[in-house]
């Protein structure tokens, strides 16, 4: 019999176990041991059935067992101890509080993002980007960063997944109760639920109640537009994370985007937090923020003109790219952004004709018809990041369409390789080794603030200690992989007693590889399955044999994805090889937690360079797994032979900017030859390391490269690491920037760019000239230039004229170029020429070139890049020049 209404029924707590609801509603219990151990202890039965949520334990707890409990001295000096040590958390000084050496520090960061991966306890995420977003609201919270996170709250969340019993990934979408979630509602004054509403084409309305989930000292503020007074369609909008077509999609970044600075807006009004002076877009989902934020600048007291707006809100913007392929990008027909914008519908007094400009691909190369979320995320934020050193290198590369007439490596986006966030990721077994050898409070901040470039203290820990920490961990993953696949194959249909052979599936002495993540094909899921005879063999072997976890979810509507999980489950089902490798389903926070730590190897084999960072190897090497990884996202920046393995790729490289493939556009004989090198790898050196033993029974070199990747890895992939980098690099900077276009300023910046756009057409290099001192170009040779430029209606404090040398390629390229400023020489001629003069030195040997080029400048620019102008010699200036050097 199915309810014709749900709803949720509290408990009422005795008023001594009040602090518990506290403890419950803040998500640092997600991380924080002491308080989840708390919650264990109040009914661990229920705990475990409740799958460690605070809020389910404690809605189903017994009202017996709460008077117990509320009698129970010793409970209650424990939770007077860990709701003192919460509060103690929120409200002291840490990392951020000390900082007096950065300045402008700003007073708070707003943080937008389409998921965030906190706890299987709000399954708000998909993958990778979810779960980088949720390790940033956390370690800014630990470092005291004054964050707020703005998301969507989806009702379905995103799928559980199952598979059929020919191994067909099967969706299901749960519908999730915000009352039945750590989530409280904001409300106004008077109590009634905060909400925020955006204008629809046709005199319709979206709105959207605002939900609060408390990250530790950061906020979260979740939009819902499951609300009555919506129509259906507009109820739904919020139903299903990265669901639904194209103006679906279109919906929910507007709701993310201007919903979202509303929703800030909102809850600093009524809680007086500190309105944020930089707004960070992770990735270009919530891109309309910045227009909502260039709305309020000219219906405010200012009343700002659209240009001068965009550059207020450029200088406090920044927008943090994930996406190493242009499908990646959401990207809408321009007629369907129209139809949701002007006079009609939202944002009615900008010209929608500005607010298309944003985001089209007016570009060589781009599709003049279709709006480019990205394209509109870095023409609306002044910074711009990768997430990675290499993906920084194939950002540059990509979106140097908008930056004409400069090289890549000048293009404007830097990179932030991401991070972790180790008290999330890291085995309570880990923590506490770490905790005897150099106490747990130092052991907490090596993890959350970070700092040091070493932990040297791993190198104290004894091999024994290491290597029975190992054989727990994976211990405990092949008991956790049991139970799931019995589970599995449950609903796949099986009867009980077909399923005797789960209890033989893994051995906890054998080497075990994890390979775990999305399914998009370049991730490769079954690369390994190339050579099955080769794979075999390796997972049979009588002395070496391995075994290999896998898990991962195909979106949806990839029906390529979901038949590449089939081919992996059909091979593991094969009753010669089921005991040695599995696939799980339903891929989440909640089984990774338990994957991670219990893996000696951590699999990674996607197609380079379109990994753009890949964290979940940065989490296994937290617990000491090894990387067996292409040279791809952050294992290209940070590989050593001392801590793991390269697999080689068939384009050759071994780091650096990708190149072309040997084998050019053959996906199939690439994919032959890299997984040919996977086996090998597996054969001739992980496997071997593995088994090798010492003279006291242990592999001493697998135990060293363990002790190496903690030691050296450790305190690189922190999230506390990252976060300092985005405040010292980009937040401060943006703030700094900020604050320095107050309206004055940003009118004059508006009216400058726009004159200097009108006059470069005319800016040109009419007459360059070098000479010498000597004849021969020798090193330490001095060149002297001299430069005749036409500056049309600009003077020459609007440009920089700068001599740009280095080595040339075959092509006449400059590589490593540097650059040098050339001064004027004296007033215009006759014509309104100037001369501009300098020396050039010649400070390396070999192959050298050198060039000219004007630059406009201005003390409130980012970079000289930042308008996308710049004027090279015409080719009689550069005949007039003579060659190159060489």
């Amino acid at each position: 019999m199915k309810a014709i209404r749900r709803f949720t029924v509290r408990p009422v707590l005795p008023d001594a176990l009040h602090p518990l609801s506290d403890l419950a509603r803040n998500l640092r219990w997600s991380w924080h041991a002491e308080t989840r151990d708390l919650f264990q202890s109040v009914d661990p039965e229920r705990w475990t059935a409740s799958d460690g949520d605070p809020v389910r334990l404690l809605g189903s707890v017994p009202p017996r067992r709460l008077a117990e409990l509320a009698e129970d001295r010793r409970f209650l000096r424990r939770l007077a101890a860990v709701a003192d040590d919460l509060r103690d958390y929120v409200t002291g000084e840490r990392w951020y509080q000390t900082q007096t050496q950065i300045p402008d520090l700003p007073a708070a960061i707003a943080y937008f993002s389409p998921e965030f991966g906190i706890t299987a306890a709000l399954p708000q995420y998909s993958g990778g980007l979810g779960i980088l977003a949720g390790d940033h609201l956390k370690a800014a919270s630990d470092l005291g960063v004054p964050l707020i996170g703005v998301g969507l709250l989806y009702r379905h969340g995103y799928f559980r997944q199952s598979l059929s019993r020919d191994g067909w990934q099967q969706e299901h979408y749960p519908v999730l109760d915000p009352n039945e979630l750590p989530l409280v509602p904001l409300r106004e004054s008077d109590g009634t639920p905060a909400q925020v509403t955006l204008a629809l084409p046709g005199g319709r309305a979206l709105r959207a109640r605002i939900w609060l989930a408390q990250v530790g000292r950061v906020p979260l503020l979740m939009l819902d537009s499951d609300v009555e007074e919506n129509d259906l369609g507009e109820r739904g909008v919020t139903d299903r994370l990265y669901g639904g077509g194209s103006e679906h999609r279109l919906l929910q970044e507007m709701l993310l985007g201007i919903g979202g600075v509303r929703a800030v807006r909102t809850y600093c009004r009524l809680t007086g937090h500190a309105q944020p002076e930089v707004f960070h877009t992770n990735e270009g989902h919530a891109g309309f923020l910045g227009l909502e934020r260039i709305a309020e600048l000219a219906d405010g007291h200012d009343g700002l003109d659209f240009d001068a707006a965009l550059e207020s809100v450029r200088a406090g913007t920044v927008f943090t790219t994930h996406t190493p392929v242009p499908a990646g990008i959401d990207r809408f027909d321009r007629e369907l952004v129209a139809h949701h914008f002007g006079p009609d519908a939202e944002l009615p007094r900008i010209d929608v004709e500005r607010i298309l400009g944003l985001g089209m691909e007016t570009y060589p190369g781009g599709e003049p018809n279709l709006f480019n979320m990205a394209v509109m995320g870095l023409r609306l934020g002044q910074r711009a990041n990768g997430v990675s050193l290499l993906h920084g290198h194939v950002s540059r590369e990509m979106f140097s369409g908008l930056w004409p007439g400069f090289d890549p490596d000048e293009v404007p986006i830097t990179s932030v390789t991401n991070g972790v966030h180790a008290p999330t990721w890291v085995a309570p077994e880990v923590f506490r080794l770490g905790a005897r050898q150099i106490g747990a409070q130092r052991t907490e901040d090596a993890m959350t603030v970070g700092g040091s470039d070493r932990w040297d203290a791993v190198a104290d820990i004894a091999d024994q200690e290491i290597w029975d920490l190992r054989r727990v961990l994976r211990e405990q993953l092949v008991l956790e992989v049991r139970e799931r696949l019995y589970a599995s194959w449950r609903q796949r249909g099986a009867g009980t007693a077909e399923l005797g052979w789960i209890d033989g599936v893994l051995d906890p002495d054998v080497l075990t590889i994890g390979f775990a993540r999305r399914v998009p094909s370049y991730k490769r899921l079954t690369l390994m399955l190339r050579d099955r005879d080769r794979l075999m063999d390796l997972l049979l072997h009588a002395e070496r044999p391995i075994q290999i976890v896998v898990a991962g979810k195909a979106h949806p509507a990839d029906d390529g994805g979901k038949r590449l999980v089939q081919e992996l489950v059909r091979f593991a089902d094969d009753p010669r090889v089921r005991h040695r490798i599995v696939f799980l389903p339903d891929y989440g926070m909640a089984m990774a937690q338990k994957l991670y730590p219990g893996c000696d190897i951590w699999l990674n084999n996607p197609l380079r360079p379109l990994e753009a960072c890949g964290t979940s190897g940065m989490k296994a090497a937290l617990n000491g797994c090894l990387n067996l990884s292409v040279l791809d996202g952050w294992w290209d920046e940070w590989f050593q032979p001392d801590f793991g393995w390269a697999i080689p790729t068939a384009d050759g490289t071994d780091g650096g900017p990708p190149t072309r493939s040997a084998v050019g556009e053959d996906d199939d004989r690439r994919d032959e030859l890299e997984a040919a090198a996977l086996y090998e790898l597996l054969e001739q050196r992980v496997a071997p390391r593995f088994y090798e033993r010492g003279q006291h029974g242990l592999p001493d070199r697998w135990i060293e490269m363990v002790r190496q990747t903690l030691t050296h890895l450790g305190p690189k992939v922190l999230a506390g690491r990252m976060v300092r980098e985005y405040v010292e690099r980009l937040y401060a900077p943006a703030a700094r920037a900020h604050r320095a276009l107050a309206p004055e300023a940003a009118r004059e910046l508006a009216a400058w760019k726009s004159r200097v756009r009108a006059a470069w057409p005319r800016v040109t290099v009419d007459h360059l000239e070098a000479s010498a001192a000597t004849t021969t170009a020798e090193l330490g040779t001095t060149l002297s230039l001299r430069v005749r430029v036409a500056l049309a209606d600009l003077a020459p404090d609007d440009v920089e004229v700068q001599a740009v040398s280095g080595r040339v390629d075959s092509q006449d390229r400059i590589a490593d170029a540097s650059c040098v400023p050339l001064k004027p020489a004296g007033g215009p001629d006759l014509e309104g020429r100037w001369v501009y003069e300098g020396p050039l030195s010649l400070d390396r040997t070999g192959p050298f070139g050198y060039t000219v080029r004007i630059l406009p400048t201005h003390r409130l620019l980012a970079s000289g890049a930042e308008l996308g102008l710049v004027t090279m010699p015409s080719e009689e200036a550069e005949e007039e020049a003579g060659v190159l050097m060489r």
